[in-house]
């Protein structure tokens, strides 16, 4: 409650709140989309369309990090909302598959520029320690019912409209989160360390390359992204081919992705504060590598059931957020703090340059190969992840300044020295 009495981050969570939930309707719908212009290659068509948002995401989310500190940060991303809103209100008239990626290019480039934006605004807004983690927990939180709740909405919806109405939700929403940041005091970007463009978008990469609990977290990007890419890309084709199930069917089976996401993160926070994020993380790539496994059996000794499948979908849900939910605070603890906005920048890049990958690999390979090799291939990738992050990841690196913050250090130091550095400070 103490976090959402501060106005700022209140209007700021506010407007996330809903741009997530009218972007969660543009999932469900585009997937529809896809099929109703597509029919059985649906899968393929959204697995393109998902890659062009991608490779918006990988190149736009560093260059909008590196100008960011040059340009009002509240114009810029009311001007997003606007873009993003403009552009999904389009999305109902198409008639071409060709019509689609041209419009998820314009809208994936306004949305590889706000994130990062968005992200690194929340320090600044709320720059207590203990407050900051709390506010990294909401914003998953946030995330997750949305992963939730969209799909339930839209299945609710779908009973009685179709699904072209859906992308109206979604333009409401990203026009009302404009109204929201335009009521919000943000303040300008910090002057980076870095004079050149180049140097600033490439600046968080090499953190990444050079810090061992950074290189672990783009190991497991691949696992989430390995293992997301099945619900995202196949539940449209897998559940209206295998299963014979409806529209409604569909965006039902997404919210059991997404019912465990949110168990997952409402235990989370407390968790945070007691265990180590890299234990926490591993974890959940454990999960994630038995997630994909599971499917792969089912699929291959043809044992698709709804119960199945339900059970599988949530148990990737819980995967996934145990390894999101961390990657915030243990970003920022490893950055100065005038370095957030190119580290957040190039997790997104990166994490994103992951789903580039396994996107193609769910749409294409799972289109023209079948199921049961497409999720073969992303369960291996999942489980080469995970032993990634398990090598390169250090177990003592799991806890103390790394991960929970100076303060932590402080805490954790003999009474001499800390004495020493109070007098120094």
């Amino acid at each position: 409650m103490r976090l959402f009495a501060i106005r700022d981050y209140r209007h700021m969570f506010g407007a996330q709140v809903i741009a997530l939930f009218g972007t969660g309707l543009t999932t469900v719908a585009l997937g529809l989309l896809a099929y109703d212009l597509a029919g059985p290659n649906a899968g393929m068509v959204l697995g393109t369309a998902l890659t062009i948002k991608m490779v918006m995401y990988v190149v736009i989310a560093p260059l909008a990090a590196a100008y960011v500190d040059r340009l009002p940060r509240r114009t810029l991303l009311v001007l997003l909302d606007v873009v993003r809103g403009a552009v999904v209100l389009a999305l109902p008239l198409v008639t071409e598959v060709w019509h689609i990626y041209v419009l998820i290019g314009l809208l994936q480039s306004a949305s590889a520029a706000f994130t990062p934006t968005f992200q690194a605004i929340i320090p600044d807004i709320v720059p207590d320690e203990s407050d900051y983690t709390r506010a990294l927990s909401a914003s998953q939180v946030a995330s997750t019912m949305e992963s939730l709740l969209s799909p339930v909405l839209a299945a609710v919806a779908l009973t009685f409209m179709s699904f072209d109405r859906l992308f109206l939700g979604t333009s409401a929403g990203f026009i009302a989160s404009a109204l929201l940041v335009l009521a919000t005091r943000i303040p300008d970007a910090r002057p980076s360390t870095h004079t050149k463009a180049w140097d600033k978008a490439a600046a968080g990469i090499r953190t990444f390359l050079r810090t061992p609990r950074l290189r672990g977290i783009m190991a497991l990007n691949l696992v989430v992204a390995a293992a997301g890419s099945i619900v995202v890309v196949n539940t449209v084709n897998y559940i209206r081919d295998e299963l014979g199930g409806s529209q409604s069917d569909v965006a039902w089976m997404l919210a059991a992705s997404g019912t465990g996401t949110l168990l997952a993160a409402l235990v989370l926070p407390r968790v945070l504060d007691r265990v180590a994020a890299r234990t926490i993380m591993t974890t959940g790539a454990g999960v994630l590598v038995g997630g994909t496994t599971a499917a792969v059996a089912l699929i291959a000794a043809d044992l698709a059931t709804w119960t199945g499948t339900a059970i599988i979908w949530t148990v990737i849900g819980i995967g996934m957020a145990l390894i999101i939910t961390p990657t915030g605070k243990v970003l920022r603890a490893s950055v100065g703090r005038n370095e957030i906005p190119e580290a957040f920048a190039a997790q997104f890049s990166l994490s994103h340059l992951a789903w580039l990958i396994t996107y193609p690999i769910a749409g294409w390979l799972g289109t023209n190969a079948g199921f049961t090799l497409a999720w073969s291939v992303l369960a291996v990738l999942a489980g080469a992840g995970a032993i990634g992050a398990l090598l390169l990841w250090p177990r003592h690196d799991g806890r103390g300044a790394a991960v929970t913050g100076p303060a932590t250090l402080v805490r954790h130091m003999p009474g001499k020295d800390r004495s020493t550095l109070s007098k120094a400070a």
